[in-house]
């Protein structure tokens, strides 16, 4: 397929949310795992448990799925959090559109995982004009989400996602 990975931080952190965006296709998650794999990362994904159905089941566990029921909000947060604190190494892959349709606000359960897990963002993308998949740079989120956002929006824009029409930056 001819894409390129990079990853342009060095060390990485042995726990982080890894923030992938823009997200507008199915694509996005194969091309997203297949150059995980060739780092060697095998980060956990946030995935709807409408998908936690006979046959995929058990290859998304195995991948390191975790069911996220949209209908019960509350506490996927302070597991997560949890989880993250209690190991020496946990990686948390989250798109945080939450779809791949166009929305004007982000989810911001990515945010709050890493403020109560004291662990930083990795900021990544996916370039279609480019080919490129990148995790570019570490981020400490500084508390005040609404500032973080300006930040977030202005630098996920410069990416071209594979349906353009798809992604909206975050809106404030």
């Amino acid at each position: 397929m001819k894409w390129r990975y990079l990853v342009n931080v060095d060390p990485l952190p042995p726990k982080a949310v890894i923030v992938v965006a823009p997200h507008t296709s199915n694509w996005d998650f194969i091309i997203g795992k297949l150059c995980f794999l060739a780092i060697g990362l095998h980060p956990k994904f946030l995935i709807k448990k409408e998908w936690f159905i006979f046959p995929w089941k058990r290859l998304l566990q195995s991948m390191g799925g975790i069911p996220v029921d949209r209908s019960q909000p509350g506490g996927l947060i302070d597991t997560l959090a949890e989880q993250m604190q209690q190991t020496d190494s946990f990686y948390l892959v989250i798109t945080p559109e939450g779809t791949r349709k166009p929305v004007n606000h982000w989810k911001r359960g990515f945010y709050h995982i890493a403020i109560k897990a004291h662990v930083p963002l990795l900021l990544a993308y996916l370039d279609y004009k480019k080919k490129i998949a990148c995790i570019d740079q570490i981020f400490f989120p500084s508390g005040d989400y609404e500032k973080d956002l300006i930040f977030f929006a202005n630098y996920y824009s410069r990416f071209t996602p594979k349906h353009p029409e798809k992604f909206l930056p975050p809106q404030f």
